[in-house]
């Protein structure tokens, strides 16, 4: 009788662990989401502090936004070669906490040289959290996919606006190396609840064969289809870069002079994106990609464009604009990957994810030569004709799908 009892218990024990392990999944894949990007940008709000810190130009500052992103291009086709092999959660901690250790020590830099190695080597670990994540969402959701990939796509978007934040408010108070201090905390706390949140893998199948991944990527860049898309998530975040690294410059200076503390609620306009992004979603599937994708340049064009009239709530209603776009922009590109690959899907989309940061690695650099002859205007002239030939692109080598669907994949 006794045995029965504790045999219930234990079963009630069980089944609630049930019901209440989708909260935990979903929880969990926020924290990681937005761990993940909290540092991707996170010196955007500190430029023209690095800049006057390091006695240094607007462009040798914003190498420490490129670095990052370069360390993500370079990683990227790999580590889901690496989260096959070893495991989804195991990856995704390990990366976090290995992510933690550069952000620490970025705060102990003795010189801009010393600071991009860092933050290069912080770039290195984020694809990894990313081919992580996408693989478990994937796995381990139990016919809550869409569900549990959009909780994670918000939790990316609110990582890469908080990073950007947090840290200019920080500096504000303690100066730039205080602001990767409390990063490197927060990334840490997050490997934590991470390791705690999210339940054990259960349909984790180990591979350990690399060569038909690694063969697969020639057929990717016989791909023409493919290849505009490569291209169009290049333009994408070649425009977002770009606009939100040398708008700081823009915005520091005369008529506006915002301090550091004030540049940081600047990027708070990211938030929309909290609600553009599954709004977005839905669009594109009921309409197709080519059409939304258009309107969407056309929308970002001319929010970068309404940021050249020198009123301070215009600007930032300009870059509301244009980051929204952006947005809508990346959902398109992301989806288009699955359906213009002919099979091996995952190395597919790691080629994007590599060359969609190489977008933001040369939008951190290209407009600083911009910027040095013509300024803000000249940078906004670039990256308008930029994102007039990411529609041109994909209005040409875009096919609208009929019954395919692609994979959702991480915001930037």
């Amino acid at each position: 009788m006794r045995g029965d009892a504790v045999s219930l218990a234990v079963q009630e024990q069980g089944n609630a662990g049930i019901e209440t392990e989708p909260w935990r999944q979903v929880l969990g894949v926020v924290v990681v989401g937005l761990c993940c990007f909290l540092p991707v940008y996170c010196t955007q709000a500190l430029l023209p502090e690095l800049r006057e810190f390091f006695h240094t130009t607007e462009l040798g500052a914003s190498r420490t936004v490129g670095a990052t992103t370069l360390g993500v291009a370079l990683a990227a086709p790999f580590v889901g070669i690496l989260a096959d092999a070893i495991g989804r959660k195991r990856v995704i901690v390990a990366a976090l906490l290995g992510l933690a250790v550069p952000t620490l020590l970025a705060a102990q830099a003795g010189g801009l040289g010393e600071l991009i190695a860092w933050r290069f080597v912080q770039g290195l670990f984020i694809p990894a959290v990313i081919a992580g994540v996408i693989a478990y969402i994937t796995e381990e959701s139990n016919g809550r996919v869409g569900t549990t990939m959009a909780a994670y796509v918000t939790g990316t978007v609110i990582g890469g606006m908080l990073g950007r934040f947090i840290t200019g408010m920080t500096a504000a108070y303690w100066g730039w190396r205080g602001a990767f201090v409390v990063l490197s905390g927060v990334t840490l706390a997050g490997a934590v609840a991470t390791w705690v949140l999210l339940p054990r893998s259960q349909h984790f199948v180990r591979q350990r064969a690399f060569g038909p991944a690694l063969r697969a990527f020639g057929g990717h860049l016989k791909n023409p289809r493919l290849l505009a898309t490569y291209a169009v998530g290049f333009n994408v975040l070649f425009s977002l870069v770009g606009t939100f690294t040398y708008i700081t410059y823009y915005l520091h200076g005369k008529p506006f002079e915002l301090s550091t503390g004030s540049l940081a609620w600047v990027f708070l306009v990211y938030a929309l994106g909290i609600i553009i992004t599954p709004l977005a979603g839905r669009w594109l599937d009921r309409v197709g990609y080519r059409r939304p994708l258009a309107l969407a340049i056309a929308a970002s064009a001319g929010g970068v464009l309404l940021t050249l009239v020198p009123v301070l709530g215009v600007v930032i209603l300009g870059l509301a604009i244009c980051s929204s776009g952006v947005f809508v922009c990346q959902s398109a590109a992301s989806s288009q990957v699955g359906i213009a690959a002919h099979g091996a899907r995952s190395s597919a989309a790691g080629l994007y994810v590599a060359l969609y940061y190489a977008g933001g690695t040369v939008g951190a650099q290209v407009p600083g030569l911009v910027w040095k002859a013509w300024g803000w205007p000249g940078c906004v002239a670039l990256i308008v004709t930029v994102q007039l030939a990411t529609g041109a692109l994909a209005w040409v080598f875009w096919e609208e799908p009929l019954d395919e669907a692609g994979p959702a994949m991480a915001g930037g």
